[in-house]
């Protein structure tokens, strides 16, 4: 079955306000069954939507709204469905009700404003919404579907949950959709793509579609495969099969499963194995332990860290070799390798994290051009390096390299890689 989701609003067009309406819905739609054929954001004019509302209703049998259903004049959403339906806006006492309470609960005062909310389309089954003012609505006709949806996202996703998706799933005939995702990391996509070249084209046998998603430092792949009810089991051995077969062939990109990110499942690790670590930061200048700490739960495994982006903090505060930084630089194998060992003594952790760059974009060198990245991961064993090139992009690398760290700690975690005594 095909859905358009349509958001109305001049911030969203004038890049204001971005639409994260738009993704949640069509996650939520995709995991019921529900095929999304377009997205699309228009002014919040009734010529706009009218027009809109019409060219859905011929390529879709479900078509869901979002904003326009404020209490200001520039808000006519209802008032539009009311033309597109031949119908008028009564109000309704039980939502004005508790409009009333809404305002009156938080000291506030009722203007007529507000009040004017608890006027709805005649012919429309309403939404409540316990979260806000702005009632949803379900209209049908042609046997198609009509949804609108307040614009505030907490309020949007609080009526499709409690209501909207239950809704939907007696109304249509849905199929049963089995998703799973698996996050990789430390591989780019067309690389994936090509290691895994020979898996993917198996997975068609079992009807099994694939999508790579990437985002910063990791890419997803998410296998779906869709069926009946009766067949749900049989399509999760399916997936499951192929997954497991992943697994055999690129052991050492993968991370989690289901949407995981590396902070979480490097939080997880540590919690798990009860160790800690601390970090010592020159070019990410504390993203890293950011990251690490971004996880509840993470003083179990934090200490802490210091952030030495002068050569006077490296030489101070870490005990680094003020010759050793003078003969091979500061963004170098000998000087980062140091400054993990020494966060790790000087804070008594299981691991010292160390990271030392050239962010960019001034201060590259033809020998150590923008994006040249030192890190090392220290234990008691020794201490592991490894030389990046991440690019001229200065924020892309600050990120870069604390995943990067972050992913060198998985892999010794995973007993991917070894630490050598040094």
């Amino acid at each position: 079955m095909d859905a358009e989701i349509i958001t109305i609003g001049d911030e969203i067009l004038i890049g204001q306000t971005i639409d994260t309406n738009s993704s949640w819905l069509a996650q939520k739609l995709d995991a019921i069954g529900i095929n999304i054929k377009k997205i699309i954001s228009i002014k919040d004019s009734e010529k706009n939507i009218l027009h809109q509302l019409a060219e859905s209703e011929s390529s879709a049998q479900l078509i869901i709204l979002t904003g326009g259903l404020g209490p200001t004049v520039d808000d006519i959403t209802k008032q539009s469905l009311c033309k597109y339906f031949n119908t008028q806006l009564v109000r309704d006492e039980k939502v004005l009700k508790k409009i009333e309470h809404f305002f009156i609960s938080n000291g506030r005062e009722v203007l007529e404003s507000n009040r004017i909310q608890a006027d709805l389309p005649k012919d429309c089954t309403i939404l409540n919404n316990d979260e806000g003012t702005a009632s949803g609505m379900w209209f049908e006709k042609n046997d198609k579907v009509f949804i609108s949806l307040p614009g505030v996202p907490y309020e949007m996703v609080h009526i499709v949950e409690s209501e909207v998706i239950e809704r939907l799933s007696k109304h249509f005939n849905l199929p049963v959709i089995v998703h799973k995702t698996i996050m990789t990391e430390g591989i780019g996509e067309s690389f994936l793509a090509k290691r895994i070249e020979k898996w993917e084209k198996s997975l068609s046998q079992d009807n099994i579609q694939i999508a790579y998603l990437p985002k910063m430092a990791t890419v997803k792949i998410h296998l779906s495969a869709n069926g009946s009810m009766s067949n749900k089991k049989e399509l999760d051995r399916k997936i499951q099969r192929k997954v497991n077969e992943l697994y055999q062939i690129i052991p050492h990109h993968i991370f989690g499963e289901d949407n995981i990110s590396p902070e979480e499942n490097i939080a997880n690790l540590l919690i798990y194995k009860k160790l800690t670590v601390a970090t010592a930061e020159s070019c990410t200048a504390g993203y890293l332990a950011h990251l690490l700490t971004s996880t509840p739960g993470s003083s179990t495994y934090f200490v802490g860290s210091i952030i030495a982006y002068s050569n006077a903090v490296k030489i101070k505060q870490l005990d680094v070799s003020e010759s050793d930084i003078k003969k091979y630089g500061a963004v170098s194998k000998v000087v980062v390798q140091q400054m993990a060992k020494n966060i790790r003594e000087k804070l008594n952790t299981d691991f010292g994290i160390a990271t030392t760059g050239i962010a960019g974009p001034l201060g590259g060198s033809r020998n150590k051009p923008v994006g040249t990245v030192w890190i090392a991961l220290a234990s008691k064993e020794g201490v592991y390096s490894k030389n990046f090139q991440f690019g001229e992009n200065r924020k892309r690398n600050i990120k870069h390299s604390s995943y990067a760290a972050i992913s060198l700690l998985r892999q010794h975690l995973n007993g991917q890689l070894k630490i050598r005594l040094k």
